[in-house]
C-alpha cells in the first residue's frame, strides 16, 4: 500500500461517520472509506487494508445493556463470513501491525468495553475501565475545555501546547476504573491524555458543568501505552473549521478548528511509519 487509507465504521446506530470521514480527508488521508459493519462481517471489506480505524459516536444498538456493550459483544464473538476467522482477530492484528485507532464518544465506549483501552498489560481484550452515566443524570450537549498532558505518549495530540476546545454530547461519559491500581497505572503512564479543565487549560476541573459527567480525575480521553490507540468523549470531528465554533461570528478564529490536529497527526504518523 502506497497511499494512506482510513476507514470509518458505521451501522447499528452509529452517527458522525460523514463528519469523521471529512476530518480524515482534511487531515491528509489519501483515501477514506465509510464501511457498514455488515460489509466487514461479510468479508467484502477487511481492516487489514487500512492504516487508521475510526469508531464514531452514536447510540450503538440503542445503548441496550449500556452504551456500546452489545456491539462490544458482537465484535468479540462474530465470525467473518466464509473465512472461519473471528472479526476480533482483525482488530488484534490491526493493533499488532502498529496501526492507529481513534474512538470518539460511542466509539470510546466501545473501545473500553472491548478491552482495547487502556491495555495496561498489553492484552487488548480485557476490560479494566468503563464509561457510565453522567453524575448529573442526564444527557449533556455543551462545549468543554480540555487540558492536554504533554507527557503523554499519545500520537494524536503531538504539538498541542496546552489544550483544545471541543463539544461533548453524551449521557454516559463518566470514566471509572476497576481498581485504584488501574487508575495509578493510567496516571503513572500519562495515559489520561485530556482532562476537563478551566478555560486557561491550567488545571483539571471536577465541578459541573466544566466537567460534564464527573469522570474520575476529570479524564476525558485515554490512550494505550503505545500512544497509537485513543478514545475520547468530546467530538474532534465536530470542530475542524472555525465556522463550527459556537462564537465564530464574534471572535477572530483561525480557519482550522481545534479537532483537526488529531487527524493531521494521524495522517503524518501513517506516512512516516506505515507506508
Amino acid at each position: 500500500m502506497n497511499q494512506t487509507r482510513a476507514i470509518v465504521i458505521t451501522g447499528n446506530g452509529t452517527n458522525c461517520e460523514m463528519e469523521a470521514a471529512h476530518a480524515c480527508r482534511l487531515g491528509g488521508f489519501d483515501e477514506v472509506v465509510i464501511a457498514h459493519i455488515a460489509d466487514i462481517l461479510s468479508g467484502e471489506i477487511r481492516l487489514d487494508d487500512f492504516h487508521f480505524l475510526n469508531l464514531t459516536g452514536g447510540f450503538l444498538d440503542g445503548d441496550d445493556l449500556g452504551s456500546a456493550k452489545a456491539q462490544a459483544n458482537r465484535l468479540k464473538n462474530a465470525s467473518v463470513s466464509g473465512s472461519g476467522e473471528k472479526l476480533v482477530e482483525q482488530f488484534t492484528r490491526f493493533i499488532a501491525d502498529g496501526k492507529l485507532i481513534l474512538g470518539v464518544c460511542n466509539g470510546f465506549q466501545l473501545m473500553v468495553k472491548m478491552g482495547i483501552l487502556p491495555a495496561l498489560d498489553g492484552e487488548h481484550l480485557n476490560q479494566t475501565v468503563t464509561l457510565t452515566h453522567n453524575d448529573c443524570g442526564r444527557f449533556q450537549d455543551r462545549w468543554t475545555y480540555l487540558k492536554v498532558d504533554s507527557a503523554s505518549p499519545c500520537v494524536f495530540t503531538i504539538g498541542i501546547e496546552k489544550g483544545i476546545y471541543l463539544p461533548v454530547r453524551h449521557g454516559e461519559g463518566k470514566f471509572l476504573c476497576d481498581s485504584d491500581a488501574t487508575l495509578a497505572s493510567i496516571e503513572d503512564g500519562h495515559l489520561g491524555v485530556m482532562r476537563y479543565s478551566d478555560s486557561g487549560y491550567t488545571e483539571q476541573i471536577m465541578e459541573f458543568p466544566a466537567n460534564p459527567n464527573g469522570s474520575t480525575n476529570a479524564i476525558a480521553a485515554l490512550c494505550d501505552p503505545t500512544g497509537r490507540l485513543m478514545g475520547l468523549m468530546p467530538h474532534p470531528e465536530a470542530f475542524v473549521h472555525f465556522t463550527q465554533h459556537p462564537r465564530w461570528t464574534r471572535e477572530n478564529l483561525p480557519e482550522e478548528g481545534d479537532g483537526l490536529i488529531l487527524y493531521k497527526n494521524a495522517a503524518e504518523y501513517v506516512r512516516n511509519n506505515l507506508i
